[in-house]
């Protein structure tokens, strides 16, 4: 019943349970005396009964949309409920039933040692290609006979819209994807079992059989291809809200059966939060390495959270600004003036990173980059010295975007400053300083680029400076200026 409207009467109807879900009613379509419009375009599927069909609910105060459902085409396991009808969650607000309440089934775990194996074997598996190879190997032991398995995590990452890790049994190996944002606009993903997941509208069951023609994504015929006979695409959700997806692929002559994919729907939210665990740690690195560069990210993620942690290290510390920036903010656009100056640090960092070097943060228009000596103190001050080179090339490549660089060495701190609750990871000494004042000092001289004696080395193309008085450097520092600016303040 639905108010006063009777919607079905039948002593035919048929009670279909499913592990953890309620039981749903389905009644012979001869039984239902409610007024049902078409076909609607609406499709779900199912893992054990196939694909649903809906159909609008008319009433006299207007149709409820696709408020009842069918399985003309039932998979075998569900072939009792072909063809029946069955009402939406929600819908009737009133069931009778002459024989009372129905008592839902008390459901035994149907994984056992697939969940042991989970709780106290995965758990040390270290990636998730790993664990991704681990499970589908698990399954096939267990009698799945699983040939290919795929896991789309999506991430937050500036450039990379997810994870996809494919695990392919004849290959022995999986596969790694890295997608970009384009991916949701491309027709193989646009018109795909993933999207159906991740747009929240449920699973996918593909017998690549009978019901083949029927229900089908493009990427069946691929997959039938190459002998397989059974697919299923079902959520993978995280604790944030975010689905993901796991699909699985079978060649066994019947596909997959009940107590498969029961095993495997088991199983689907503690395989979920290893892999969230996964994509937790990935982001964290992700962010991390795009806030505060991926040596810097590196220490963060390996513990050294606290002020103070960090070590002295010997480096080339390279400053680079944009010139006439003061000028350029007044006379251009505020969106032509940003997009100048995205360009200048996406030319530096890029720079920067091809000889090792690690921009360890934007300081208004200016970047601060650092490369660390290690034992080799002169490699250190050579690849520094050809960023700056190169650095001030690329830029002026681009109208109105012209560098100064400084670049001096010396002992510094890398590590966590700051108060006790916002920490910086930065470089703190004296050749920062210095490398910040030589910037400056370009300005004055007309270089382009301005290095301390030791910076510049065996290298001679330069001009002799001098020793030079810095603002807060308490000895004079000689120094070399390397390149005209084009222009000069």
């Amino acid at each position: 019943m639905r108010g006063d409207t009777l919607l079905a009467k039948s002593r035919n109807a048929r009670v279909a349970f499913e592990t953890r879900l309620a039981p749903v009613v389905y009644f012979p379509p001869e039984d239902v005396v409610a007024t049902l419009g078409e076909l609607t375009d609406l499709k779900t599927f199912c893992p054990f009964k196939g694909t649903a069909r809906y159909r609008d609910l008319v009433l006299p105060g207007g149709p409820v949309p696709n408020a009842v459902w069918t399985y003309a085409n039932a998979l075998p396991e569900s072939a009792r409920i072909e063809g029946h009808l069955a009402f939406m969650p929600g819908v009737a607000d009133q069931i009778r039933i002459e024989a009372g309440p129905i008592e839902r089934p008390k459901y035994a775990s149907a994984s056992g040692p697939m969940i042991d194996w989970l709780l106290r074997e995965a758990g040390f598996i270290p990636t998730p290609e790993a664990l991704t190879k681990a499970l589908g190997e698990k399954l096939r032991e267990h009698g799945v006979q699983v040939t290919r398995i795929s896991i789309m995590i999506w991430s937050l990452h500036p450039l990379i819209a997810g994870k996809n890790y494919v695990w392919d049994h004849a290959k022995a190996d999986v596969s790694t994807f890295a997608p970009s944002y384009e991916i949701h606009d491309h027709p193989a993903f646009v018109n795909s079992p993933l999207r159906h997941v991740s747009d929240g509208l449920g699973g996918v069951r593909q017998r690549l059989g009978s019901d083949y023609a029927e229900n089908s994504f493009p990427i069946m015929e691929d997959l039938r291809d190459q002998g397989a006979t059974d697919y299923v695409a079902m959520p993978l959700p995280f604790s944030d809200g975010r689905v993901n997806v796991l699909t699985v692929t079978g060649d066994h002559p019947d596909g997959f059966s009940t107590a498969n994919l029961g095993l495997i729907f088991e199983c689907i939210f503690v395989i979920s939060r290893f892999f969230e665990v996964f994509t937790q740690r990935e982001n964290a690195q992700s962010l991390l390495e795009t806030y505060v560069g991926k040596r810097a990210g590196a220490r963060v993620l390996g513990g050294e959270i606290r002020r103070g942690d960090g070590d002295e290290i010997d480096a080339a510390i390279m400053f680079c600004d944009l010139r006439h920036s003061t000028r350029l903010e007044e006379e251009l656009s505020r969106g032509t003036y940003l997009e100048l100056l995205n360009h200048f640090f996406e030319t530096t960092s890029s720079v920067v990173h091809e000889h090792g070097g690690e921009v360890l943060k934007f300081i208004g228009d200016a970047i601060l980059a650092v490369f660390p000596a290690g034992e080799d103190a002169k490699a250190a001050c050579a690849t520094a010295l050809a960023s700056a080179r190169e650095t001030v090339e690329e830029l002026r490549s681009h109208p109105n975007c012209e560098g100064s660089v400084g670049v001096a060495f010396g002992r510094v701190t890398y590590g966590n400053v700051g108060s006790k609750e916002r920490l910086d990871f930065t470089v703190i000494g004296q050749a920062a300083n210095i490398a910040a004042r030589l910037c400056d000092q370009g300005r004055h001289s007309g270089h382009a680029i301005v290095v301390t004696d030791e910076v510049l080395g065996d290298d001679q193309d330069a001009d002799d400076l001098g020793g030079l008085v810095l603002r807060n450097v308490g000895a004079p520092v000689r120094c070399h200026g390397i390149g005209i600016n084009h222009t000069q303040t």
